[in-house]
């Protein structure tokens, strides 16, 4: 039986020993689900290209699972990250996510606007029209619902969506939310705008409130006075903390699915429990014949 909606994962490379076996251990729990692909971050300023790199190789290497490296703007020529592009291809990676990225304090202006890398690309829509003239890969890139932080408007954003799609996007993945109808009005305004790319819900499982909120305040995101009052009182009662989380993502998956929503992209900070949880819950069940993990 096909599963009912189709889900990718995002994790990010490891700094250290502990961290690969967490790394490891989730790509291991969450592979007989079938993603459509997992992705693997870099770091805020495209600091951890070596590893990311590495981490990619190994789940290549020791999975069957289609993986979609995250490739930014910041911290290297158009040449260098071309070059990073084609190392992928021939490594036999088709999916890759094409980012902006943050830029380290280094290529801030002094009032603290990114300015771009001198030679490199300038923005995501660059870095995907480039993309596109090294091989057909199946491109991802970001949506914000509630507007980049840096974009002043959610109509700016869209305009910016609009030149990534034109440029040869595929697919965008949207930074995580948690009032459904903010989506929703997002995806109304993608359609009304002439905006046809598919437009993919990032769903964020909380394991740690006040990360949630550090998150939230870099990234835009609004945090909703139900969702504080859910977590409140629960700072030394993690067992708690994790069933309610468990129940807010549920809720919101399936307020998703309701509205003909059908595919799902989780940002799983490396732990798999609470993904897979949301995963069952949305009907999809292991298939560990046909997944392969070494």
């Amino acid at each position: 039986m096909s599963n009912p909606v189709a889900v990718s994962f995002e994790f990010f490379p490891p700094s250290d020993e502990p961290m690969g076996r967490q790394l490891w251990e989730s790509v291991q729990r969450l592979a007989p689900l079938q993603p459509n692909f997992v992705s693997v971050t870099y770091g805020a300023d495209g600091s951890t290209r070596t590893r990311t790199h590495d981490c990619v190789l190994r789940i290549l290497r020791e999975t069957n699972l289609t993986v979609a490296p995250h490739l930014t703007c910041v911290g290297a020529s158009r040449a260098e990250v071309l070059r990073i592009a084609r190392d992928y291809w021939q490594q036999g990676v088709r999916n890759l996510v094409a980012l902006r990225g943050d830029a380290p304090a280094s290529q801030l202006s002094p009032d603290g606007r990114y300015r771009p890398y001198a030679g490199g690309f300038a923005y995501a829509s660059d870095l995907v029209a480039g993309l596109t003239g090294v091989g057909k890969f199946d491109l991802s890139v970001a949506a914000y619902p509630e507007g980049h932080p840096e974009s002043g408007s959610v109509e700016a954003d869209l305009e910016n969506l609009r030149r990534k799609v034109d440029a040869g996007a595929n697919r965008a993945i949207t930074q995580f939310f948690f009032d459904t109808d903010v989506f929703l009005r997002y995806r109304d305004r993608c359609a009304a705008a002439g905006i046809r790319v598919r437009l993919v819900p990032g769903i964020l499982p909380i394991t740690r409130f006040p990360q949630l909120l550090r998150f939230a305040e870099r990234c835009g995101a609004s945090v909703p006075a139900w969702l504080r009052q859910r977590f409140d009182g629960l700072d030394d009662d993690p067992e708690t903390r994790r069933m309610i989380a468990a129940n807010v993502a549920i809720e919101q998956v399936q307020r998703l699915r309701e509205h003909a929503v059908e595919e799902f992209h989780f940002y799983t900070l490396n732990r798999a429990e609470l993904t897979y949880a949301i995963c069952h819950a949305l009907g999809l069940r292991p298939r560990s014949a046909e997944a392969r993990v070494a």
